[in-house]
């Protein structure tokens, strides 16, 4: 018995094969999010096929910004429950997660069951998601990769404050044409994403241990940046850009 796990995002699209059995990974892969997702789509169905030698599943779970436009049958599913779903495959005993996408962020809550007690999201502005990360690549003229370890080097403090990811890039080159360090500036990026990511919490009570998860959580130095403002430690979770595709295969396993 085998299920996938699709997770169709603005900027990567994710597939994870799962035994539904014993629960065991099979294939694990992803790429950019191509103009025509359902060509991505496709590209990672066809090698997750050749690698594991199976044909298509009848338990499918498709999640993401892309989510609906899958043209086969299968389980469309809530970004929420499958983080919450992968991220619990991994850490059992996670009880909150951060994840931040290309688009938009996430804070979900979790009962001690693993399932989800409540959350928060962020889809009308891009000042705390990927998106704000790859425009500082471009204006630092550098891979979005290597922003975390331009922080590292920071040795000043600077203060991005407009709460627009539009206006924040116009704060950025500012700092460039003053001459700023691009370590500094990638650490206040840092620094401005984890107060927006604090700001969205609200009232939601987040309990230890917290999780980051999504592609973003790549960033080390994020990640670090996230502690500090939520003043608890936030652990970046195993393969944090799969959690979503993974969450699918789960749930649609259990169908």
């Amino acid at each position: 018995m085998i299920a996938f796990g699709i997770d169709i995002g603005s900027r990567n699209t994710k597939l994870v094969v799962l035994d539904s059995v014993t629960r065991a990974l099979l294939f694990s892969g992803w790429q950019g999010t191509d103009v025509s997702p359902m060509l991505t789509v496709q590209a990672l169905i066809d090698k997750a096929r050749q690698e594991c030698g199976i044909g298509m599943p009848d338990r499918i779970g498709c999640t993401g910004y892309g989510r609906k436009l899958f043209d086969q049958p299968c389980r469309i599913l809530s970004e929420i429950s499958c983080h919450a779903a992968g991220v619990g495959y991994f850490h059992p005993d996670c009880r909150s997660v951060i994840d931040i996408g290309g688009q938009d962020s996430k804070i979900i809550t979790l009962r001690e069951s693993g399932k989800v007690e409540d959350f928060a999201m962020n889809d009308k502005c891009a000042a705390g998601t990927g998106r704000f990360l790859e425009l500082t690549a471009l204006r630092l003229d550098c891979g979005i990769d290597r922003l975390s370890d331009l922080a590292r080097e920071a040795d000043a403090i600077l203060s991005i404050s407009s709460t627009c990811v539009v206006f924040a890039e116009s704060e950025i080159i500012g700092l460039i044409s003053r001459g700023e360090k691009p370590g500094n500036i990638a650490r206040a990026v840092h620094v401005s994403i984890a107060k927006r990511i604090r700001a969205q919490i609200g009232a939601l009570e987040m309990r230890p241990p917290v999780y980051f998860t999504g592609g973003v959580a790549m960033n080390a130095d994020l990640a670090l940046c996230l502690s500090e403002q939520l003043q608890q430690e936030v652990h970046v979770s195993l393969q944090p850009e799969i959690t979503g595709a993974l969450g699918a295969a789960l749930i649609a396993a259990e169908s």
